[in-house]
């Protein structure tokens, strides 16, 4: 396989060679193209900041409901309280113009004792508007179960 250096009739070769230099612009526009930062398109909004979440048991004015868990956890509208938290909630909607209705939900295998310490506390207190809730999930509920 023969190079050829110039034309057949001997003379020199007088166009120049552009291979390396479209190698050399590739490299160029390849270093170009991983240089340039991403563009990223964005709309600035003013969005509302996070505020922590109220850990503090407050009183409905409405209804308020008492539930005591299989691990004798008492919880007041989903916080849970100690007794004698307990004690001072129910002392407030006592106080309160209109008495709140007072909803009580034992869970199943919740603590005899301490269900009957929650109830003496409400009578004591002679809340007015107490009942109890969810026991039609107990319906033919044995202890076997």
């Amino acid at each position: 396989m023969a190079m050829s250096g110039g034309k057949d009739d001997g003379s020199p070769m007088m166009e120049m060679n552009t291979t390396p230099l479209i190698d050399v612009m590739l490299v160029l526009l390849i270093m170009f193209i991983i240089t340039i930062p991403v563009a990223t398109h964005s709309v600035n909004m003013n969005l509302p900041q996070a505020t922590p979440p109220d850990n503090k048991v407050h009183v409905d004015p409405i209804k308020n409901k008492l539930v005591l868990t299989a691990t004798n956890t008492i919880m007041w509208n989903g916080a849970p309280v100690t007794q004698g938290n307990l004690v001072s909630l129910l002392q407030a909607t006592k106080a309160m113009a209109v008495e709140p209705e007072l909803q009580f939900q034992p869970e199943a295998y919740a603590n005899y004792e301490v269900a009957n310490q929650i109830l003496k506390m409400i009578t004591d207190l002679k809340l007015t508007k107490f009942g109890f809730v969810g026991n039609e999930n107990y319906a033919g509920f044995t202890k076997a179960q």
